[in-house]
């Protein structure tokens, strides 16, 4: 089978655990046939005549095959060392649903008590639902949580205990995929993997973000506002380390009380 086909066949059908327990020993064998200096990682710096595909509609030039970083995690690196103090202020950071190219990496930073959490995840240390997280109100100067709310029952009971558990002068960043929708669609009474493929875009998804991303959260008490990073770059250092040209940021500030 075809490489594209292959990529896009495991990643619709194959349980996200299992896939972060085994996916980076194959890809980092991968990685030996991609060895070239076109492209370059942002987390962990190595250089490939190009990046592997990836995606249920696989992408070109997507996935390290080092460190498993795709286009978004390239760009939230460059955005923590360019605009953030994180990797040199000391932090208490919760990562939900940790993403393998970040776990090692913000686990050797000297200046973190880092903590990762996920119901499922073999990766995250501590097991919690994100509609509960185990932790006291104002444990966390950061919190990251990436491509997770799509997946949740309650999004906005997730982002209010986000922001619970943030300090006064806590942020984040959440991540998750936005359409060009004007509205968020959601039907909770999709409950099929196949509806919820075809009317959301993926089996495992329970809505479909719009426009309206950042003002919805906002609704738990969260201040989240969109920043567009990824403008202030050049052309060339997108090309580079193939960034994606039009991903918005969505960066978190701890809020008042939900509305």
């Amino acid at each position: 089978m075809p490489l594209k086909p292959l990529v896009s066949w495991t990643i619709r059908y194959i349980p996200r655990k299992h896939l972060q327990r085994f996916s980076h020993v194959l890809l980092r064998i991968a990685a030996v046939f991609y060895t070239g200096n076109n492209v370059q990682c942002t987390v962990c710096e190595r250089k490939f005549r190009e990046f592997l595909p990836y995606g249920r509609k696989a992408r070109e030039n997507a996935l390290c095959p080092n460190c498993l970083a795709l286009e978004r995690h390239r760009l939230m690196w460059l955005f923590l060392k360019k605009e953030t103090s994180f990797f040199s202020k000391k932090l208490r950071v919760l990562h939900i649903a940790p993403e393998l190219c970040f776990l090692d990496r913000f686990e050797k930073l000297p200046n973190l008590e880092y903590v990762t959490g996920d119901l499922e995840s073999p990766l995250a240390k501590v097991k919690m639902d994100i509609h509960e997280i185990p932790f006291p109100d104002k444990s966390f100067d950061v919190v990251f949580c990436n491509h997770v709310l799509e997946h949740v029952e309650d999004d906005l009971r997730a982002c209010w205990e986000i922001n619970r558990v943030l300090k006064p002068n806590g942020w984040g960043i959440i991540q998750s995929p936005v359409y060009d929708l004007e509205k968020t669609l959601e039907d909770p009474n999709i409950t099929s993997a196949k509806e919820r493929e075809r009317v959301f875009g993926q089996r495992d998804h329970v809505r479909k973000y719009g426009k309206d991303y950042a003002q919805r959260l906002s609704r738990s008490g969260l201040k989240v506002s969109e920043n567009h990073f990824v403008n202030q770059l050049s052309e060339e250092m997108i090309k580079k380390h193939a960034l994606p040209p039009k991903e918005v940021i969505y960066y978190c500030e701890k809020g008042g009380n939900k509305n």
